[in-house]
């Protein structure tokens, strides 16, 4: 037995170090062990078997077993690295040749809507503002008068960093309204600015997703009320949309950074399955905004009784599937150049007020 045992191992060790490709490998691995491989029909030999010979027979079966085994697992990875190399070697791209299609290149929708963003708020004399995508619990929470107990706070939510030396957890920031409390310790007011940017939270499906972009605005003074809130959402709306006139309805919500807090509402059209912007009979909620907390003011060493201000915000991603008829938001990261050739703009053609925002 042990010798029909030695020259099962000589045969299939050898029929290994043979196996040209996986395919051949994987044959031989079903020939040995598989339900009803040579070494699998020794195994069940032993059941009639008397105790002394299991206990000579089950060992060396054992052995046989677990050095084929290896055996596989060591040409597998051999046989998987050398087909790794001759895929990279058929498939390597020369990047120095020239480019075919000067055209083939254009601007993703999400770029161009925030050119399209910055054009128009930058015509009403905001500035634009970046920051960190990394945060403190302090500008992304506690200065926004965000309570330790709030849901946007707890893991299932938001993405935290392994805490620093200190115990302190840096943040994903969950929003942009961060930079409006950068600004807001660095400068004095006047302020009037807008900050787009990447924002990360934990949701997932066809209209949320783990990384997304939000533009927020933000407008300090002496003398700022909601009359110039409702006017500056009327300017920016009309110029993205490119229409004459919109109606908006301003709605009671509540936002811990803002009081009070309105949801702001667009009257529109859903007739034959598109969204027509600035007339019909419909609403479509379109962003947050309101008056700046006098608790956010205070954490950003600015007094209440002289200065106020108001904030918006809303997502990019949601503008540009508005504005340019998409419905999946998961599409955007997808990286297909087939949708982007479909949805993306010229590059040269940079959107302006007076030539046109989406030529």
């Amino acid at each position: 037995m042990q010798e029909q045992i030695s020259a099962l191992k000589e045969d299939i060790t050898a029929r290994i170090d043979a196996a040209s490709d996986l395919a051949a490998l994987e044959d031989i691995r079903v020939a040995a062990l598989g339900k009803k491989g040579s070494v699998s029909e020794l195994m069940k030999g032993l059941g009639r078997m008397s105790p002394e010979e299991r206990k000579e027979m089950g060992p060396a079966l054992n052995s046989l077993k677990n050095d084929v085994a290896d055996a596989i697992t060591a040409r597998k990875d051999v046989l998987e690295e050398a087909a790794l190399d001759a895929r990279l070697k058929s498939e390597k791209v020369d990047i120095t040749l020239p480019v075919l299609d000067h055209a083939a290149g254009s601007v993703h929708p999400i770029s161009q809507v925030m050119d399209e963003i910055a054009e128009i708020f930058a015509s009403l004399g905001f500035d634009v503002a970046e920051g960190p995508d990394i945060e403190s619990d302090f500008h992304n929470f506690t200065a926004l008068n965000i309570p330790p107990e709030h849901p946007a706070r707890q893991d299932h939510d938001t993405f935290y960093l392994k805490p620093d030396a200190n115990g302190d957890r840096k943040v994903l920031r969950t929003h942009t309204s961060p930079v409006q409390i950068r600004t807001m310790l660095s400068k004095e007011p006047p302020i009037r600015i807008i900050a787009p940017g990447r924002t990360y939270r934990s949701d997932s499906d066809a209209t949320h997703t783990p990384m997304f972009h939000q533009v927020e605005g933000l407008v300090i003074d002496r003398d700022t009320h909601l009359g110039h809130l409702k006017g500056t959402l009327e300017a920016f709306l009309k110029a993205f949309f490119e229409v004459d006139a919109v109606t908006l309805r301003l709605r009671p919500s509540y936002f811990p950074f803002t009081e009070p807090s309105m949801e702001v509402d667009v009257q529109c059209s859903f007739e034959g399955g598109t969204v027509k912007i600035g007339d019909g009979n419909d609403w479509l909620e379109i962003l947050g905004s309101g008056m700046v907390n006098p608790k956010v003011l205070e954490a950003c060493n600015l007094d209440p009784n002289v200065y106020q201000g108001f904030a918006f915000g809303c997502g990019i991603d949601r503008l540009a599937m508005l504005k340019y008829g998409m419905n999946d938001l998961r599409a955007f990261f997808d990286a297909d150049l087939r949708w982007l050739k479909h949805y993306g703009f010229r590059a040269l053609d940079l959107p302006t007020i007076a030539g046109g925002l989406s030529r």
